[in-house]
């Protein structure tokens, strides 16, 4: 044994100081746009919401203040199945990194055996006449005649040792081997930060969707009131031979058509709670009773704090999974570099060995053997220079990606800064083209009743007061879903601090 653990010394001193061939990662340095700045409050109108370069609120939906769209955030977490397959992904990721990194220990096995065996005797006497008759002489002819009764008897064989084999890391093969694994493991984080960012910005979307559906038809059922009372009104004026029956079946015509717009935006309610409840992993109306009710759609903030640039790569994690996924494929190439080098592996066992199973545990029956091996390749038909131009040519690529989704990220910010200021200018106008209609609506009806105008301006006045107070709705419930947007490119939400999903998701299992 002394032997075997002074060569696992020396392979252990070799591996320390042995160097890891191919290249090594270094962090790329993020890049910024040289003149960009979010919007300020110089280049907004009075009352708008601002952004402003702050440290982003990780929990962005409760500046909503909407209980029930902070609840079901909350939820995406443990109830979503996409977020619960990234996290079944990342417990793969991490089952590998362990599996690679248990290749850089030596690995110890203990076996036992016995075996009975019955040799060939038909060999030992050929062997043992040959052996006579080269001696000669009486001797090689008693040996020759003798042979024939020799026989080989049944052997029983009983064995246990300890095994033990370790590959000298000495051109960091081994090593290379487990930064790929850990970088993938990285990666895999961020996939999974990455789809539960991504649903939680979905579910906020679908829920501004809901409330301004569910306000558009509250302002449907409104316009129907009115409608119908235009509808009376004509009837009472035509009763009264002031009016012909044309107002009576303009005002009819009128309200039949706000009536038909109620099935369009129900059917929208319905699918947007069935939207949710998917998001949420559950069967089409499981959230009926929890969203059914209408509500306003939340408002924005006055102020939305969006960070500063240079966080974004830290906060992005498709930016952190594209750098994790450019460290995994450079550490690739080395270890395709490694595979040129001699492989050296120590080797060493110890044990019994015994005719007799009653002779096992003696000292005197101890086996060992220890010692190195080396593989060094000769000739490979050109698959080793093939496998590092592959790993060469990937490692271009992920870099390639990188920049790419650096600069995607960039697009998408600036796209949702745009979007969410303009969308408060469409907005302020549709406000002052509303307040104008139901102006309008109020004076064409006071007119009609006096007499000084047809139906035909109640009727126009009337179409253009409910198309601007639906545009209104639709442009609120964009000015919040915009900011959604904005959240979501700026990758907020869990972009520090991850909450463990593998343990909410089993806690909710076993309840």
């Amino acid at each position: 044994m002394r032997l075997s653990f002074r060569a696992l010394i020396t392979g252990l001193t070799i591996a320390a100081t042995g160097c890891a061939v191919g290249p090594d990662y270094h962090k790329p340095t993020p890049w910024t746009p040289p003149a960009w700045q979010p919007s300020t409050r110089a280049d907004q109108a009075p009352g708008h919401s601002v952004p402003v370069a702050v440290a982003a609120d990780v929990a962005w939906w409760d500046q909503f203040h909407d209980p029930e769209l902070s609840a079901l955030e909350r939820r995406v977490a443990t109830d979503n199945l996409d977020v619960r397959v990234a996290t079944a992904r990342l417990a793969e990721s991490r089952a590998q990194l362990r599996m690679a990194g248990a290749e850089r220990f030596p690995g110890l096995s203990a076996s036992g055996s016995y075996s009975r065996s019955q040799y060939s005797t038909k060999e030992l006497q050929r062997a043992i006449s040959r052996v006579g008759g080269e001696l000669g002489g009486e001797n090689g002819q008693f040996i020759r005649d003798s042979s024939g009764s020799a026989k080989i008897p049944q052997l029983d064989m009983w064995a246990d040792s300890i095994d033990a084999s370790w590959e000298v890391d000495l051109w960091g093969r081994v090593r290379r081997q487990y930064e790929v694994a850990r970088a993938d493991m990285a990666a895999s984080e961020e996939e999974q930060r990455a789809v539960l960012i991504g649903r939680m910005a979905e579910l906020a979307r679908d829920y501004m969707t809901l409330r301004g559906a569910q306000q558009q038809l509250r302002i449907t059922h409104d316009d129907i009131t009115v409608a119908g009372q235009l509808l009376t009104l004509a009837q009472s004026r035509y009763r009264s031979g002031l009016v012909s029956d044309l107002d009576v079946e303009s005002a009819r015509s009128q309200l039949a058509a706000d009536q038909a717009q109620v099935a369009p935006l129900e059917q929208s309610i319905a699918e947007q709670i069935n939207a949710l409840s998917l998001l949420m992993g559950a069967p089409p109306h499981a959230l009926d009773a929890e969203l059914a009710t209408p509500s306003a759609i939340p408002p924005v903030p006055p102020r939305v704090p969006v960070g500063i640039p240079s966080e974004l790569a830290r906060r992005r994690p498709d930016i952190r999974e594209a750098e994790d996924k450019l460290h995994a494929a450079t550490a690739d190439v080395g270890e395709a570099v490694a595979e040129f080098y001699p492989k050296i592996t120590i080797d060493a066992s110890f044990g019994f060995q015994s005719l007799s199973f009653r002779d096992l545990g003696f000292w005197n029956a101890k086996a060992w053997n220890v010692g190195p091996s080396i593989t060094l390749p000769i000739f490979q038909g050109g698959r080793l220079r093939g496998q590092l131009e592959l790993k060469k040519s990937a490692q271009k690529e992920a870099a390639i990606s990188y920049q790419q989704t650096v600069l995607g990220a960039w697009r998408d910010v600036d796209n949702a800064l745009t979007a969410y200021r303009e969308e408060q200018l469409r907005l302020d106008g549709l406000k002052r083209e509303a307040d104008a209609d139901a102006h309008s609506l109020e004076l064409a009806r006071s007119q009609y009743r006096s007499g000084l105008v047809t139906y035909i301006s109640v009727l126009d006045a009337q179409r253009h007061a409910l198309s601007s107070h639906l545009s209104v709705t639709q442009s609120t419930a964009n000015v919040s879903g915009n900011l959604v947007a904005l959240y979501n490119a700026l990758g907020g939400g869990w972009e520090i601090a991850m909450p463990d999903l593998e343990a909410m998701q089993v806690a909710k299992a076993t309840h």
